[in-house]
């Protein structure tokens, strides 16, 4: 039996602590499945095509890892892919509470799926995707917050504005 995981998120952009769970997670599950979140309510810096195209570059080195985008709920992407885990990064005990309300609820819609709680590397711990925006936005270095083809991207989109 293949050990399928889904690592989801909106990585609007991915940064280095998104990537260090997304490294760790291929090498414990034989296939990780990255989930892009197409969320039509919140409007992104970069198109959901974009994000998975900057997703699949950072994770080329690694076989066992593909990108797709997904609309709707997570719990019906698993299903659709054979997971039977969510690995999920922690950054601090204040994403505590928000991260449990979501594992209650996919745990609700399918008991099977089971949501794994990793904590990111102390190096990237006060990264978000939020903050390396508004960083790049002002011009302030960002190479040790993301890889240099996203750091390249942020600055073409915020050269435009």
């Amino acid at each position: 039996m293949s050990r399928i995981a889904v690592c989801p998120g909106s990585f609007d952009p991915i940064t280095y602590g998104h990537l260090d769970i997304i490294e760790r997670t291929s090498k414990i599950f034989d296939t990780v499945y990255v989930s892009v979140l197409k969320n039509s309510s919140k409007k992104g810096l970069f198109s959901t095509e974009e994000r998975v195209a900057m997703i699949e570059a950072v994770t080329a080195h690694l076989p066992n890892v593909e990108v797709r985008s997904f609309n709707g709920l997570l719990i019906d992407f698993c299903e659709e892919v054979g997971a039977r885990s969510i690995v999920r990064g922690l950054r601090a005990v204040s994403d505590f509470e928000y991260e449990m309300q979501l594992t209650s609820m996919n745990r609700k819609l399918n008991s099977s799926i089971e949501t794994i709680y990793m904590m990111t590397n102390n190096n990237y711990s006060f990264i978000s995707s939020s903050i390396v925006k508004e960083v790049a936005k002002y011009g302030g270095r960002i190479e040790d917050l993301v890889p240099p083809l996203v750091e390249d991207a942020l600055k073409q989109k915020f050269s435009l504005r």
